[in-house]
């Protein structure tokens, strides 16, 4: 297996980092990663901002479900989708453009979400570790306040990067679920509930957790995850957002 395989496959989310600056030149380098990512019509449809006042970590912090670790990391990038960035480019021209809709901020979502794993799988050939932080969505309208977003602009992801500690280099990568139960030929298969089943055993085989129960724990998770307050509130402020796009 080749050195990026490698880290892509052992790559895993880091919550504590060392007390300990991330160079410039790296920094740089992890920029760097985020303009070569794919983009839609070159157009490049994201803007990244840097979080470097402490003050801003620490709100961000509190915002994102008080996650202190967020304002201890030595780097914090928020991506955006941007679609203000064209439009205003479009009407400085007198182009007379249209508002963006639907697929507008689809594609500059994407091109936010390539751009921040390019980053991610960069930082992690440097040394750095990273973790996503999901709480942005469903704090979209506090951070249009705090970031001074203006109307075609919203959160897509926000990652932190920092050296990860000796004890977070030795954590165990969560499992993941097998290929066959990931990956389709031609069309899409529909799971029963016997390969449901199973393939949530096999990952919790893997994982080293008990296998007494299994539909159990998918109720579990059902009520911790997908029904929690957070997951509702996540979508009731992405509604608000996506409202401005028209959509439904």
């Amino acid at each position: 297996m080749n050195e990026v395989l490698e880290q892509i496959k052992n790559r895993k989310s880091i919550r504590i980092f060392e007390d300990k600056l991330i160079e410039d030149n790296i920094k740089k380098e992890i920029f760097n990663a985020a303009f070569e990512a794919p983009t839609a019509g070159g157009m490049m449809l994201y803007s990244i901002i840097n979080v470097t006042e402490e003050i801003l970590k620490n709100k961000l912090s509190l915002i994102c479900d008080d996650q202190s670790f967020i304002a201890k990391a030595p780097l914090v990038l928020i991506f955006l989708a941007d679609y203000q960035r064209w439009y205003d480019s479009f009407e400085f021209e007198g182009c007379k453009p249209r508002k963006p809709g639907q697929g507008d901020i689809l594609l500059a979502y994407s091109d936010a979400v390539i751009a921040a794993q390019n980053t991610v799988v960069a930082a992690e050939s440097l040394g750095i570790g990273s973790c996503y932080i999901g709480d942005i969505i469903e704090k979209c309208e506090d951070l249009t306040e705090l970031l001074d977003l203006p109307e075609y602009v919203i959160p897509a992801a926000m990652v932190v990067y920092g050296y990860p500690t000796e004890a977070q280099k030795n954590r165990k990568k969560p499992a993941r679920f097998q290929e066959q139960y990931m990956v389709f030929e031609n069309k899409y298969h529909s799971l029963s509930r016997e390969e449901h089943i199973q393939m949530h055993g096999e990952r919790n085989k893997k994982a080293g957790f008990p296998n007494k129960n299994i539909s159990k724990n998918i109720m579990e998770l059902c009520k911790r995850k997908y029904m929690s307050d957070f997951s509702l509130e996540m979508n009731r402020s992405a509604a608000g957002y996506l409202k401005k796009f028209n959509m439904k």
